[in-house]
């Protein structure tokens, strides 16, 4: 092989590897794709759906009241859930009306099965933070969550998940890239 064969060669592999490691790295600490895996979060996301789990932000502007997260589940895989109190809240549900420190919010992202309930039923059982966690208030460090599909999601409301610590947070997932026909950012 002669050496100007060599030099192209060399590089070649200097930027396959190059390329390799910046691929690495953005799904290492910047992003990265996962699959929806249950109803869990319907009608935000469907069973199948594929998102950008964006890491990143989660640093810079911090995770926020309504954000969608990805986070390592105590039983061995990753969720996707919706935030609904943050550290220092206290938060109950009566009447299929979400309380923040005694203040109601509106949750808009429910409207759809709010509006598919039969005999005007309740969407979201009620409870309080203390009565499923013996917490009043949530803990420095922790964020209550809740899937959009209240009657089919394995949330904060169960022991099996709980509180989930800010550690276990993978990033805030609001863009959808499959399917094409849905692709975009999700609020």
């Amino acid at each position: 092989m002669n050496n100007s064969k060599k030099k192209e060669l060399l590089d070649w592999i200097k930027s396959i590897v190059v390329a390799f490691v910046f691929v690495v790295a953005m799904r290492t600490f910047i992003f990265s794709p996962i699959s929806v895996d249950g109803a869990s979060m319907m009608p935000t996301y469907e069973d199948g759906d594929r998102v950008i789990v964006n890491k990143i932000s989660k640093q810079i502007s911090g995770i926020e009241r309504f954000d969608v997260i990805v986070f390592e589940a105590p039983i061995g895989k990753d969720y996707i859930k919706r935030v609904i109190g943050l550290p220092g809240d206290h938060v109950a549900y009566k009447d299929d009306t979400l309380y923040i420190n005694d203040e109601p919010l509106e949750e808009p992202y429910l409207d759809l099965y709010k509006e598919q309930l039969p005999d005007n039923g309740s969407l979201t059982q009620d409870f309080t933070l203390q009565s499923l966690t013996g917490y009043s208030t949530i803990p420095e460090g922790y964020l209550f969550v809740l899937g959009d599909n209240r009657s089919n999601s394995i949330d904060s409301r169960f022991p099996s998940v709980g509180l989930v610590p800010m550690e276990k947070v993978l990033g805030i997932a609001n863009v959808r890239f499959y399917p094409f026909d849905s692709l975009g950012i999700v609020k």
